[in-house]
């Protein structure tokens, strides 16, 4: 494990942060602007705080919002000059250059690049620090959209095979869930919850992911395909999503919105909701005036369903209860 204990007055902001964090696999540290994400990164490198250890003592690799390649080098030059400063090999170039896709981009300068390409050289060139440890914040906050769906292959892959354990900073929900194993919640400097991504998704008593950002992640398996989606058997039912996925393969993960979720007393019939599962109540939790959270165990799995609290009263729901899960839309984390 390792351990982050960071403390931490900035004006009326203090970070107070004790919390053990897996030492493999991506840890997301997430919530909303202000909530000292960034700070405690920064802490973590030894850019902010005074823990007594010098930042070139520390062997972790930052990975900025912007790329910040240095211009007057190709790319080649750029992750040759983060590998020259490697104190141990752990990681090899040419595998890092496979990973990231860059080689046909080597021998190009910063300026010739994409956005998304630059954000990829310049992991590459952490990487081959051959850190302990692989800060990223926000890498992919100022790509549009296309650029974002351009590079997150590549992070996929980076998950699948880096050995070096990575802690990334994101406020977006959708980032997190498909690329982090372990989540840290952050609110007003504080750690809110901490755990296992899929268990710290679950919950309805956080309030950073009680609005948009409530929803789960399931871990399922593709078994077949038809009309242009895939099947996927999760162990307690089939949920059926857009695109076709490999049968036979290793588990995927779907990302199902709490907003996308509704409840019913009853089998519904004649509706274009294709994944109807019977579940049972777990937890209902009010959000605010007008809405709650409800958790559904589904099998030994969870989802969440936002609705408003005249539904509660008026279908009487309360733990124990058994329901019918209706979900309108599922994505696939490859």
């Amino acid at each position: 494990m390792i351990h982050l204990r960071h403390r931490l007055p900035k004006g009326d902001f203090v970070l107070d942060v004790d919390v053990e964090v897996p030492d493999t696999g991506i840890t997301g540290i997430f919530g909303e602007s202000g909530s000292g994400k960034t700070t405690l990164l920064r802490c973590i490198a030894g850019l902010e705080g005074d823990d007594g250890l010098p930042v070139h003592k520390r062997n972790v690799g930052y990975v900025f919002q912007e790329p910040g390649l240095f211009p007057h080098l190709t790319v080649r030059g750029n992750i040759e000059f983060g590998e020259r400063r490697a104190a141990t090999r752990r990681v090899e170039s040419t595998s890092v250059v496979d990973m990231l896709g860059l080689g046909n981009l080597l021998d190009r300068r910063p300026n010739t690049l994409s956005g998304g390409e630059a954000q990829r050289v310049a992991i590459a060139a952490a990487l081959l620090r051959s850190p302990d440890l692989v800060l990223m914040d926000e890498p992919l906050a100022s790509l549009d959209r296309r650029r974002k769906d351009e590079l997150l292959p590549y992070f996929d892959r980076l998950h699948d095979e880096l050995s070096v354990p990575v802690i990334y900073v994101s406020h977006d929900i959708e980032e997190v869930s498909r690329l982090c194993d372990h989540l840290v919640l952050l609110e007003g400097g504080k750690v809110a919850a901490s755990g296992d991504l899929v268990d710290v998704l679950s919950r309805v008593d956080v309030p950073v992911l009680s609005g948009r950002n409530a929803g789960v992640v399931l871990w399922a398996n593709p078994v077949d395909q038809e009309d242009g989606l895939t099947r996927f058997d999760f162990g307690e039912g089939d949920i059926w999503a857009p695109g076709e996925f490999e049968a036979g393969g290793s588990p995927l993960r779907l990302r199902i919105a709490a907003s996308d979720v509704s409840i019913a007393r009853e089998m519904p019939a004649a509706t274009t909701i294709l994944n109807i599962l019977r579940a049972t109540i777990e937890e209902v939790h009010p959000v605010d005036a007008a809405t709650a959270l409800v958790r559904l165990g589904v099998g030994n799995q969870s989802l969440l369903a936002r609705v408003t609290n005249r539904s509660v009263q008026r279908l009487e729901l309360r733990p124990g209860e058994r329901v019918f899960a209706q979900v309108k839309s599922v994505t696939v984390r490859h």
